[in-house]
C-alpha cells in the first residue's frame, strides 16, 4: 500500500516509498539518467563479440560474464536464419541451438570470446 512520504512537496498525494523520484533535485535526476545509460551500455551492449555458427552461418553477439554465464543476442529472427529454430517454429520451448552453442564454445576456447 502506498504511503505518504515525510516532507513531500505535494501534500495529500500518495507516493510509493520504495524509491524517491528526486523531483526537487534536477541535478540528481540528471546523474541517475547518466548512470542508467552507463549501466545499459555495460550490461547490454559492451564487450559483445560476433560469433558465426559453423553449421549455418547465422551470426549472434556474445559476451561471457563468467565461466557459467553467457549472454547471446541474436541479430536476426532465429526462426528465419537458424535451421534448428526454423524446424521448431516460433516455439517458446526452443531455448537455444546446440550447433550455435558449439560454435560459441569453440570461440571461447579459441580466445575470441574473453571470459570476464
Amino acid at each position: 500500500m502506498p504511503e505518504r512520504r515525510a516532507g513531500a512537496e505535494r501534500p495529500g498525494k500518495m507516493f510509493w516509498a520504495k524509491a524517491p523520484d528526486f523531483a526537487d533535485d534536477p541535478s540528481r535526476v540528471e546523474e541517475i539518467h547518466a548512470q542508467t545509460i552507463r549501466d545499459k551500455e555495460n550490461y547490454l551492449d559492451s564487450r559483445l563479440a560476433p560469433v558465426e555458427c559453423r553449421t549455418c552461418g547465422t551470426c549472434v553477439l556474445v559476451r561471457k560474464n563468467s565461466v557459467k554465464q553467457t549472454s547471446v543476442q541474436w541479430t536476426s529472427r532465429p526462426s528465419e536464419t537458424c535451421p534448428v529454430f526454423r524446424e521448431a517454429g516460433d516455439s517458446a520451448t526452443q531455448d537455444s541451438c546446440p550447433r550455435m552453442q558449439e560454435s560459441i564454445d569453440a570461440a571461447v576456447l579459441e580466445g575470441r570470446i574473453p571470459c570476464a
